[in-house]
């Protein structure tokens, strides 16, 4: 009688289209390309330090459907070309989130929000979604989740991220040695900057890892280091913008021989995961940054069309049009006049300090 151990807890499995069939179905255009290779160079200049603008990666907590987001799109592109001499604008395209237990994974893992989990259909509207955006002028960035999405959408994203869940992942850090954009790694979900710090140096290392090629196929993957990887701070139990916390983070770049470039997340443990706190954290930034404080290139806001967010039941019937289904976001408005205020204050130029009139690094 036979015995049988394998996939005992498996209900079934379905076939991806190969990344290079879709790439073919959805070549980038001219333009994209344009957008792309020179966002990218941008960002690098901005993390060296010698573009003296802020990166700002500002937009939706995730992506659920298109329209809201590319009317989100338009909007940022008209701020975009109004702050273009002070910030870097790149529109927050998220379409993977990592759960802490259970909860809806994203716009590729469940596309129509109705638990069908088309992947093939996910992927496909996701690159769309990329393109168009890409078109306008207006660089995307993304967080990378799962290790084969990259191969699936990476041409089309400009800074990349690895979060708080997955910045002590080996398979992460190994996948960030081989992406071709810049990629911001955040702290911990406790606050912990450490493991951060890790993941900064394996990720400027070459790596090999199991990955997928092209085609598909299980491939060993092996990279040659990522150097425009960067430290992003986005709070734990407790806020970490504050002047201290960033001098702390500086000071353990520099132990560790990185760059001493620094990007704050104003949500998540720096918002208290209240829209109403991002607000503070930014203007704390601004101060820092107009203080002198160099080593702060850039923020992160989660921004929607309108603020706050709202229960998702595993149906899209009901829905309030540009509400995010996540985290809780700032409104258009919100987002607007906060970066045109600091627009200001920036384009004024950097405040001496008041013990001295030095500056920060």
């Amino acid at each position: 009688m036979p015995t049988f151990t394998d996939d005992l807890r498996v209900a079934g499995y379905g076939r991806l289209v190969s990344p290079r069939r879709m790439k073919e179905d959805i070549p980038v255009s001219a333009q994209a390309g344009r957008t792309v290779v020179e966002s990218r160079r941008a960002i690098q200049r901005v993390l060296e330090r010698r573009d003296p603008r802020l990166l700002l990666v500002v937009g939706p907590c995730s992506i659920h459907e298109e329209q809201s987001a590319l009317e989100y799109a338009e909007r940022l592109r008209g701020l975009q070309q109004r702050v273009a001499e002070v910030f870097l604008v790149v529109m927050r395209v998220y379409f993977e989130k990592p759960r802490t237990t259970v909860g809806w994974k994203g716009f590729i893992n469940d596309p129509r929000l109705d638990g069908s989990c088309d992947l093939n259909e996910g992927l496909r509207r996701a690159r769309l979604l990329l393109l168009r955006i890409q078109e306008m002028g207006l660089p995307a960035g993304t967080e990378m989740v799962e290790m084969v999405t990259p191969q699936y959408l990476a041409d089309l994203v400009s800074w990349g991220a690895i979060g708080a869940r997955t910045a002590e992942s080996p398979a992460h850090r190994a996948l960030a040695s081989g992406l071709s954009m810049p990629v911001g790694i955040k702290n911990g979900t406790d606050g912990n900057i450490l493991p951060a710090i890790h993941a900064l140096i394996a990720a400027r290392t070459p790596q090999s890892f199991l990955g997928v090629d092209p085609e598909g196929y299980t491939a060993v993957v092996r990279t040659k280091g990522n150097p425009a990887c960067h430290l992003v701070l986005r709070g734990g139990r407790r806020p970490n913008y504050d002047p201290l916390s960033i001098a702390e983070a500086r000071l353990s770049l520099i132990a560790h021989g990185l760059p001493e470039t620094l990007l704050v997340d104003c949500s998540h443990g720096n918002s208290w995961k209240k829209h109403q706190g991002q607000e503070i954290a930014w203007k704390s930034v601004i101060e820092q940054r107009l203080a002198g404080t160099g080593s702060l290139v850039g923020l992160m806001l989660e921004s929607h069309l309108r603020e706050g967010n709202q229960p998702f039941r595993g149906k899209p019937e009901g829905l309030a049009y540009g509400v995010s289904i996540t985290d809780e976001c700032i409104s258009w408005e919100t987002t607007e006049r906060v970066v045109l205020e600091a627009a200001e204050e920036l384009a004024a130029g950097p405040r001496r300090l008041a013990a001295g009139g030095g500056s920060a690094a």
